[in-house]
């Protein structure tokens, strides 16, 4: 067997199926050329990542594929031992000794094997159509929200004009692309993500996959859309949660700011004498689902600057020996 996508992949036959995912996720970005350097051998490695995450993560093409390994390990292995039986057989004087019965009939499993070759290069050259790429695209909160242009650039492959995917031309390496049999081009796609889409929908580009063969048709590109939570946000349902940090004197003169929302800025006004940890909700400014919208809750914080000047300190050591309240007397 030419490739085996779970040593790819670095993990067990048996994984289950987020473990795929997730050791696919770790391997593209660490071999993405972005990141990695675009040079041949990164884009080839790149590919294979790919390619082996198409098959293992389709439960139908996963169980033909490990179909097809267990018999070539099977074979594989009967051949190692049929070597071994017939070494062994020329060096005993025992000529009682009969191997026959483990022997794996290789002339019946090649003269077969023969047979299908003749036959299939007898027929003429079929269409095929070309492999699908599955990508992922990373989008915002916000963006999953209110829908977004994205442009991404992907990896594609072409089969190679002169040896037509052989990989040889007259018994040589070809020449045109190193006896790998295509090459790996990047393309740039503009793509509409609609508003509202969910975390793990599939946008399905028709066409926009590795080129077909003989005529045949292009596969597909699908990117698996992933919905990152923000830093500053954080989403409960349709409301929407968000920390806002004043300083100690627009906790007691009140002060107005302004605010990015999910649909749009706004202008908040922080009251005057307003608590730290004190939490304003904002009616109707949270997320747009069919027909109904949540709400945004704001919790402000007071935070003391780490550094102050002399002149701010003098204040503040003004302001303690003026001070006629007690903060702690309820203590």
């Amino acid at each position: 067997m030419s490739k085996d996508y779970y040593k790819i992949l670095g993990i067990a036959e048996f994984e289950t199926a987020e473990n795929i995912k997730i050791a696919y996720r770790k391997l593209a970005r660490k071999w993405h050329p972005d990141i990695a350097g675009n040079t041949p051998d990164v884009m080839f490695k790149f590919k294979e990542i790919n390619e082996a995450y198409e098959v293992l993560s389709n439960q139908v093409k996963k169980a033909e594929y490990d179909k097809a390994r267990r018999f070539y390990n099977y074979a594989h292995d009967n051949s190692n031992y049929h070597k071994e039986a017939s070494s062994y057989k020329k060096t005993t004087s025992n000529p009682q000794n009969d191997n026959n019965k483990f022997k794996f009939n290789w002339e019946e499993f090649l003269g077969k094997k023969y047979r299908d070759t003749a036959f299939k290069q007898q027929e003429p050259k079929a269409p095929k159509r070309g492999e699908d790429i599955v990508s992922d695209i990373e989008i915002t909160v916000f963006e999953a929200v209110n829908g977004v242009t994205k442009v991404i650039n992907m990896l594609q492959t072409q089969v190679c004009k002169k040896c037509n995917g052989k990989k040889f031309v007259n018994g040589s390496k070809c020449s045109e692309c190193n006896g790998k049999g295509e090459f790996a081009n990047y393309k740039k796609f503009t793509v509409k993500i609609p508003a509202g889409i969910k975390n793990g929908a599939k946008i399905r580009l028709a066409g926009e996959g590795n080129k077909g063969v003989n005529g045949g048709y292009n596969g597909d590109l699908y990117l698996i859309i992933h919905v990152l939570e923000s830093d500053n946000y954080k989403t409960v349902g349709l409301d929407t949660f968000k920390t806002v940090y004043i300083s100690p004197f627009e906790s007691v003169l009140g002060t107005n700011l302004k605010l990015s929302t999910i649909n749009g800025n706004i202008n908040l006004k922080i009251p005057p004498y307003t608590q730290n940890g004190q939490k304003i909700r904002l009616a109707e400014c949270g997320i747009v689902q069919n027909d109904k919208v949540g709400d945004m809750i704001i919790t402000v914080e007071i935070k003391i600057p780490k550094s102050l000047s002399k002149e701010e300190l003098d204040l503040y050591k003004k302001l303690s020996e003026i001070s006629s309240v007690n903060i702690r007397e309820e203590i």
